[in-house]
């Protein structure tokens, strides 16, 4: 018995968050009076299959070893620190634009922790400044992230449109993040601990079907029939892989199953909706209202919240866009990248980062509109 219990405690305070999830649920069930038949139709189930396939490809590009071969060349390349980081941030930010920032984070992540094998790197600062460019990236593009994608299509712009309106708000925080990164991270030269001169077996033969995969799988999220490509996908790499998929992380779809159910029943009490017509008659209105509810209950489930309330597309993609820095919870992208990286005392780390950024970008962008 005393051994299940230390393996439960082990257990716990490895999976913090979600000890925390699970055993709040009760409580928040309780108070909410949430019927038990209504609680699956809070969970966006479009997000969880597009988080379980792309958990899948990406845990099969790292099986095939072509990102341990990308960090050796890379580190043949690059021999600074802060050249790196720069690198690195800078590819998650434009990777994130483009195929959304839970996509960029799955490919750029693993991509570090393999660098971090290989030559000695604040591997923590790395990732979190990582999480921070994937916010500001994605906030420039209608396809960058979730609460985007959302506004867009309810804002019913041109993708141009969009883009540019979101300039002003995006552009402060890569200044920001540039400059932090530059504080962050030494000039020194990269002090490596083994790099073989042979490079270690590539997989092709997994790596390029896994790759072509990727933009179909995609393209299957984008005509909602994400749940048909994922089922494809675990049968093919039960097949193919065995009993690889066993060494998916698993635990991180209960993490997101529990945070949208818990978010679900929040926003069914009637304080959450005074409270949402009172943050949208504060001064800045949707802007402040987006940063301060994306802390509370993270930015995608605020902008969903928001908009039937609002009047101002802009200004409420603003401030769920800037409410994602700050708090570690304001943006999923933030869970997942501590999640992928596993790092001791990161959470701490990401916020002594992280809330200095959201209040020097946030400055800088209330000066740029005015």
């Amino acid at each position: 018995m005393r051994g299940w219990a230390m393996t439960i405690w082990d257990w716990m305070r490895r999976e913090r968050l979600l000890s925390f999830l699970l055993l709040s649920f009760p409580l928040l069930w309780l108070l909410t009076d949430t019927p038990i038949r209504s609680l699956p139709s809070l969970v966006h189930w479009h997000t969880i299959a597009a988080l379980t396939g792309l958990m899948i490809l990406s845990t099969a590009i790292q099986w095939s070893g072509m990102v341990n071969f990308v960090a050796r060349h890379l580190l043949r390349s690059i021999h600074s620190e802060r050249l790196l980081a720069l690198a690195l941030c800078l590819l998650a930010a434009a990777l994130a634009a483009v195929i959304t920032n839970d996509v960029a984070l799955f490919l750029v992540i693993p991509l570090t922790l393999a660098l971090a094998r290989i030559a000695r790197l604040p591997i923590a600062r790395l990732v979190i400044f990582q999480a921070l460019s994937v916010n500001a990236g994605s906030a420039l593009s209608p396809i960058g992230n979730p609460q985007n994608i959302f506004l867009w299509q309810t804002s019913e712009v041109g993708f141009l449109t969009y883009t540019f309106a979101m300039l002003p708000m995006a552009l402060p925080f890569i200044i920001v993040l540039g400059g932090g990164i530059t504080l962050a991270f030494h000039s020194y030269p990269l002090a490596l601990e083994a790099l073989p001169e042979r490079s270690e077996r590539v997989d092709r033969r997994l790596f390029w079907p896994t790759l072509a995969l990727y933009p179909i799988f995609l393209y299957a999220l984008d005509q909602g029939q994400g749940w048909i490509a994922t089922a494809f996908l675990i049968v093919i790499y039960a097949i193919w892989q065995n009993r690889r998929l066993l060494e998916i992380d698993w635990a991180l779809l209960l993490l997101f199953v529990l945070m949208f159910t818990h978010l679900g029943m929040l926003t069914q009490l009637s304080q959450v909706h005074l409270l949402a017509e009172w943050l949208l008659s504060r001064p800045g209105r949707e802007l402040t209202a987006g940063i301060f509810l994306s802390q509370i209950i993270s930015n995608v489930p605020a902008a969903i919240f928001l908009e039937p309330f609002s009047a101002d597309w802009q200004r409420l993609a603003w401030g769920v866009n800037i409410g994602g820095f700050g708090l570690v919870i304001g943006s999923l992208a933030n869970l997942i990248a501590l999640r992928l990286a596993r790092q001791p005392g990161l959470l701490l780390q990401f916020h002594l980062w992280s809330i200095p950024c959201l209040l020097l970008a946030s400055l800088l962008v209330i000066l740029t509109i005015g």
